[in-house]
């Protein structure tokens, strides 16, 4: 793929964002990106990156069963976490501070031939895969499922996209720090009942202890990964630039950092 190919602007929010803020933000993006390619054919392509307040989130293949999520939401709205059903593929899983959540919103069109979507999620996974290597010396091992893991009963990142009129929504995200396990084994995540999560901070060779491993020290090498595997160039988007997405993007880091603090361990 040309690196000719305009390049993708970035974003990493400091303050852990509530879900269905994130979903919001996604969904005008998507909407304007849509627009301006249909007006301008100038619209920008997009990574944000970013840790999200305590929550679960249910895929659209489970939407059928909407008996069973409301019980199942009830239960662990009582852990002190959010619930949110969403569009994207695959099933129950877990997102919050410790994690790192990449949302590409890119045009698959961009290529010639475009993108497939499995070609991009392949691309999403090798990204991962790459970063945990190279980064961490950490080694995955092959599965048939969709993800990236550590051993057979061991994940450490989730894929789980949408794509509308070639336009990505949704991602990828991998557990950092040890936080959210405690949270991941209240859930069967993504359906697996005999897969457990994992994380960078207990599986890295080459960090000296756990505590040493953050989610903001991870952000350039996942950039540099993502842009490399994917074949763009990468440019930090100015937010305090005019704008409709910058504008949006503002909003919602004011918004996040006037919220209530969020609960570091399950409740119950």
């Amino acid at each position: 793929m040309s690196m000719s190919l305009p390049p993708i602007f970035y974003h990493c929010f400091k303050t852990p964002l509530p879900y269905t803020k994130a979903l919001v933000l996604q969904e005008h993006i998507h909407a304007h990106q849509l627009l301006s390619r249909k007006t301008s054919h100038h619209h920008r392509d997009y990574l944000l990156l970013l840790e999200h307040r305590p929550v679960y989130t249910f895929g659209r293949r489970q939407l059928e069963s909407s008996e069973e999520i409301t019980l199942e939401a009830s239960r662990l709205k009582g852990l002190g976490a959010d619930c949110v059903s969403t569009k994207r593929g695959g099933e129950t899983t877990y997102h919050g501070p410790g994690q790192v959540v990449g949302y590409p919103l890119i045009d698959l069109g961009r290529t010639s031939p475009p993108m497939g979507i499995r070609d991009y999620i392949c691309r999403l996974q090798k990204t991962l895969e790459a970063h945990l290597l190279e980064a961490h010396g950490i080694q995955h091992i092959p599965s048939e499922h969709t993800g990236v893991f550590l051993g057979p009963h061991t994940k450490v990142a989730s894929i789980g996209v949408q794509v509308r009129h070639r336009l990505t929504t949704h991602g990828f995200a991998m557990n950092i720090t040890e936080e959210p396990l405690a949270w991941f084994d209240r859930v069967v995540a993504c359906g697996l009942t005999d897969v457990k999560a994992g994380c960078i901070a207990r599986a890295s060779s080459t960090a000296p202890n756990p505590s040493s491993i953050s989610v903001a020290a991870e952000l350039p090498g996942l950039i540099t990964r993502f842009g490399r595997v994917i074949g763009r160039d990468m440019v930090e988007l100015d937010v305090s630039a005019e704008g409709e997405v910058e504008d949006a993007i503002r909003a919602i880091e004011r918004d996040a950092v006037e919220m209530d603090p969020w609960p570091r361990t399950p409740m119950s």
